[in-house]
């Protein structure tokens, strides 16, 4: 890979992280905390129900929305927000 490529493959990542970013700034922690449960209760309530796959199915939301609620608040304390000097504190 020569020096241009990497650099253009560099900023192109970098404007794509930083869009993914913006939107992800819109919704407060706490919203990813409460999808989860809410997830967590589905499949609770489809498990109960003799929907087991489904239960399953469901279950295996939790983490993936915790892991997406971290993200979103690794973004917001030392993502690019905290370097491009922006002031805008969205779910903080």
């Amino acid at each position: 890979m020569t020096m241009q490529s990497t650099q253009m493959s560099d900023r192109t990542e970098d404007t794509f992280t930083k869009s993914v970013e913006e939107y992800t700034a819109a919704l407060p922690s706490s919203a990813y905390l409460g999808l989860a449960m809410g997830a967590a209760a589905l499949s609770f309530m489809l498990q109960t129900s003799g929907r087991g796959k489904w239960g399953n199915f469901v279950a295996q939301w939790v983490p993936t929305i915790l892991i997406m609620g971290l993200y979103n608040k690794l973004v917001k304390v030392a993502g690019h927000d905290r370097e491009s000097g922006s002031t805008r504190t969205m779910g903080r």
